[in-house]
Parts: structure tokens; sequence; C-alpha cells
């Protein structure tokens, strides 16, 4: 997997968001067949909650996320990381549960669960047997409105967000730099800090700051109630009704975020240690997201991320790995489902003993060779094939749809955008997949990044503890380009 996957989002949300197909779960009685991607239940609740249940019957299990429009791009100035923050303090009590109560009911009820946080939104959420759902709910609704914060409490958890961003990024060169790249490639959005937050300003966030942005933002009419498993809008509606819809809508500001001039250079970014055993390059570039720049190119590069660098069978492997034996791995990656701006990326790893100058000027070759001849009608339809194969297997994993449909609800796009993911990608041609790729593949957009070793031998720093730990199953998400900013920091 590319350093850029493993930093924003390891590959989970981008898949999720923007390739979400092919959930062939038996649907309920009465529901609307035909053709879609996950055929949801939606209604709106009287204070503005938005719920959308998608049927699973594969066993009697149910997925309870709540989904705020909220991230760390709509922070204050000087409080980086305090969506984050306040994500770890919602699991610390309210007026009717004391500090870890709401996890021990979890767990007592032979649940899991866990939260995350990104850029533009931020999830919670409960996996429980169906019998179990009004539980769940009900403690949900509670912590929307009435978490307290006890002082102790806040400074015990500031110093496990410090010691999660020693662990994650402090002691990974190549997080290390993917967060200096972030900040290289957006100028002025602020896309640019990590969603976890600069160590000194996370040093300084307060219980006063974290219940600001809660009542800032936190409220019903600023989320999405995303169930998925063994049920149907019959059986949620009557519990959100009697959980979430007493819960008073409140005035929400806009997402009112700085906006990227017109990048006028390329951007190079180099960060050496001697505890980088692979070197390491890439390339990034500003690209147009679903609601943001030139928004008709979405889904061309998402054909054109599948041909250049997909898989095995990519331009950039066959070229760089198997024909010319230059590099270790190669690939690239695109998302579109961020609230602003998104990136494409390039990558590749040398083979031992190979000039890292090498695997650029190849990268580059293949690029440049690509831009001027094109693609072929043949290249594209077998990426779209391969991309409509491989989400086959979405119906295997029950949060598919309910990550799907939150991601896309929580920046910007309805049920309807998600649903037609298959017909939009099925009309992408050759011309779209080369119009897209002139139109983002310039160096001026670009941030070119190299991780290298050192001559020096380090010994890498273990973290004491190893806060916000997350299960195996659950989404892993971090903050880092590539993946950018959609994808999510996980407890």
């Amino acid at each position: 997997m590319s350093p850029l996957g493993r930093f924003r989002a390891l590959g989970a949300l981008a898949f999720l968001a923007c390739a979400a197909l092919a959930f062939a779960a038996p649907r309920p009685a009465g529901a609307e067949t035909g053709k879609g991607v996950f055929q949801p239940e939606t209604f709106t609740l009287a204070n503005g909650l938005q719920v959308v249940v998608i049927t699973n019957r594969r066993a009697p299990v149910v997925l309870h996320m709540m989904w705020y429009k909220v991230g760390a791009a709509d922070e204050p100035p000087g409080k980086s990381g305090i969506a984050h923050f306040l994500e770890h303090l919602m699991f610390k009590g309210t007026k009717a549960l004391p500090s870890g109560m709401f996890s021990k009911i979890v767990a007592n009820n032979g649940g899991q669960e866990n939260a995350l946080t990104s850029s533009d939104y931020t999830a919670y959420y409960q996996s429980v047997a169906r019998d179990r759902l009004e539980t769940v709910m009900k403690i949900e609704a509670d912590r929307m409105v009435n978490l307290e914060l006890p002082e102790k409490e806040v400074e015990s958890e500031r110093k496990v967000i410090l010691e999660e961003r020693r662990q994650r990024t402090d002691n990974s060169p190549r997080s290390i730099l993917w967060e200096q790249a972030n900040a290289a490639l957006y100028l002025n959005h602020p896309y640019r800090i990590p969603t976890i937050g600069w160590q000194h300003e996370m040093e300084g966030l307060t219980k006063a700051d974290a219940m600001a942005f809660y009542r800032r933002w936190y409220a019903p009419n600023n989320a999405v109630l995303v169930v998925a498993g063994d049920v149907t809008a019959a059986d949620v509606r009557p519990l959100a009704e009697k959980y979430y819809a007493a819960i008073a809508r409140r005035d929400v500001p806009g997402r009112a975020r700085p906006l990227e001039p017109p990048h006028r250079h390329a951007r190079r970014v180099t960060y050496k240690d001697a505890r980088v055993d692979q070197p390491n390059w890439s390339k990034l570039f500003i690209a147009p997201s679903y609601n943001r720049g030139e928004t008709k190119h979405v889904y061309a590069l998402q054909v054109l991320a599948e041909i250049l660098g997909g898989g095995a069978t990519s331009r950039l492997y066959q070229d760089i790995v198997v024909k010319q034996k230059l590099a270790a791995s190669a690939g690239a990656g695109y998302s579109a489902s961020n609230f602003d701006y998104s990136n494409f990326y390039v990558y590749a790893a040398p083979r031992t003993g190979v000039d890292i100058d090498l695997v650029e000027k190849a990268v580059e070759a293949a690029i440049a060779e690509l831009l001027e001849k094109g693609v072929t009608a043949d290249e594209v339809a077998r990426a779209k094939q391969v991309m409509i194969d491989r989400a086959a297997f979405a119906h295997d994993n029950l949060r598919t749809g309910a990550m799907s449909l939150g991601v896309a609800l929580s920046t910007g796009r309805s049920v309807a955008d998600v649903e037609a993911w298959p017909e939009r990608i099925g009309k992408v041609t050759a011309e779209d997949v080369i119009a897209a790729a002139r139109h983002v593949l310039k160096d001026t957009g670009s941030v070119t990044a190299l991780l290298l070793g050192t001559d020096k031998k380090a010994t890498v720093r273990k973290a004491a503890v190893a806060p916000g730990s997350v299960p195996a199953d659950a989404p892993d998400d971090t903050d880092a380009p590539g993946e950018a900013p959609g994808a999510g920091q996980p407890n």
C-alpha cells in the first residue's frame, strides 16, 4: 500500500465513499427495487435529523452511526485538534452517565464502539445485536445534548491525544513527511492543518474550547443518523422519534472556509531520517472534489487513478516495477469525497540499489506519455470493470453502506449521488480521462515529497502507551495527503 494510503486513510474511506458498489443485501418488504447501490430508506425528523436505514439480513446485528457535519477544517484559528479532542471527550460522561459508563453499557450489551474524526466530519458508532439498538440509541441521543466534562477528565485526555500524536506522527518518519507535504499542498485552506492538530496548539486546548465547539456544531439539524443491519425504517423510526426527536434544533453556522489562491509554482519537500529503511517518492496534485473545482472531472479521475496506478496491471506498475525493474512498488490514488478540494497522487519506492532520481524520472516520463498520447478505450473499459468487480465484495462488510452514505451526506452529497455512482462511472470515456488528466496533472499545483534515509542508524522510539487503539475491524483512517481530507482520525 502506498505511504499516502497508510497516512491519510489507509484506503478505507476512499473506496467506501467514492466507489461503493454492488451491495447485494436482501431488501426490506415493500422497499423499491431497481437500479442503485444500497437502496436505503430515508426520513427526516422534525428537528432536522436526517435518518438513513440500510437493510442487511445477513446477521441479527445492527450498526448505529451518528455523523456530525463538522471536522478539523472547521476549527477556530489557533485551536487545531479540538474536533478530535472533543471526539475523545464525548466518552467522558453526561448528566445521566458518569465517565466511562457509555462504553461500559455498550460492552455489557455485547457491542463494539469507536469514533473517527476527519477534516470534514466526526462520526460515532456502535455495533450491537438487533435487540440492543434501542439501548445504544438512547445513550447516543443523551450525549448529543447533555455532555459534561469534569476538569480532571479533560486534563487526562489531553495527555492521551498528545501521546497519540507522538505515537502516530512524531514516531513515524513517513507521517512526518506527509504532514509537511500536506501543509505545502494547501497554501491557504485549513486542509493544510493535521486533523490531530499541531502539538503546540493541542497543549493549550481547554474544557471551554471543547464545550464551545460542542455547542456550536453538535445539533440534530447538523447530523445524520445511519443505521445498517437487520432492521428497516419501520423498525428504526419509532426509536428515532422516541430518543432523538425531543432534542431541539439549534442555529448552526455555515462552513466558512478560506479558499485556495492560484498555485503558480511546484513545491518540493524532502525529509531525511536515520529510521528510514525504504526511500519513497510521491507527487501530489490539487484536484477537484464532488463539491469544489471542475467537478465534471471527478468520475474520470477515479478511472484515471485505476489506469495509471490501481494495481499490478496498471501503467505505472507494469512500466516501472515489471519492465524497467526500477521500483519495488508504484501506484496512484484519488478520492473525490471531500467537502472542499481533493488531491490526486502518484508514488513509487525504488528497488534496493536504485537511485530515487531514476524512479522519479521514470514516473514523470510515464505521466508525460499519458498526457501526450492519452488512454485507449480498452484501458478505460478494463479499469471500469475492475472497479465494479472489486466493489462487488462490499456487501460482505456491514459498514460499507453506513460509511459510504455517512461520508456522502456529511460532505454535501445526497443519497441519489451515491446510488448513481455506477451509472456515472459507466459513462466515462477515454476522452473524459485524458481531459481530466490534463486538467489536474500540472506541476504548478503539485508537491513532490521525498522520504530518504541517512548513513546513520537510529533506534525507533517506542510510544509509552497506545491511546486510542482501534479494533482490527474498525475503519482505519488517519490524517494525511493522498486520501485527503475526507478521511478520519480514529479514536
